[in-house]
């Protein structure tokens, strides 16, 4: 589920059938969002009811206006035609992360370390596969999160989707 360094950076979330699709997108937008001063936070592909959604979610500090999502969706739409010819079409959205931000990052599970959080593992854990609490951290790729005074950890290689609960403001 992990993706590869991309020079010295963390790694990102995401799932092995699609992994070298969404590389080559955040290669190709990463960049234009350095250059508007935002952060590439997260990117999913899926099929939804509308067809093929492909969804970025971008940041900055003091927070994403309309204006920032329609600046970015405008600049990577051509770059994405251009360089992704030849695959399945898809519907193009840019969003802030809002208040259930995505963790897409391995160093985002550090970042939000103390922050309440929504796990979906790919295995059960203890019987379980969606998990609520409050993010202790990631060490060694193992996620810690604690669940009802209990630890629980997930190797980052299981988790199938993270995200913040009710997240407000930067960090």
């Amino acid at each position: 589920m992990i993706s590869p360094k991309k020079d010295g950076e963390q790694a990102r979330l995401f799932p092995n059938h699609m992994k070298d699709f969404l590389i080559q997108v955040c290669n190709i937008v990463e960049p234009v969002c350095e250059s508007e001063g935002m952060e590439l936070v997260h990117v999913e592909y899926q099929k939804e009811p509308a067809g093929r959604i492909l969804r970025l979610y971008i940041d900055k500090p003091g927070g994403v206006a309309l204006e920032d999502c329609a600046a970015i969706s405008r600049q990577v739409s051509d770059l994405l035609d251009i360089y992704m010819k030849g695959k399945d079409s898809y519907h193009l959205e840019v969003s802030s992360p809002g208040m259930n931000r995505p963790l897409g990052r391995v160093k985002d599970f550090n970042r939000f370390k103390g922050y309440s959080v929504r796990i979906k593992s790919l295995q059960p854990i203890n019987g379980q596969k969606n998990f609520k609490g409050t993010l202790m951290g990631i060490e060694d790729s193992w996620v810690k999160i604690m669940v009802n005074d209990q630890a629980v950890a997930i190797n980052i290689e299981d988790i199938f989707k993270a995200r913040l609960i009710n997240h407000i403001g930067e960090s």
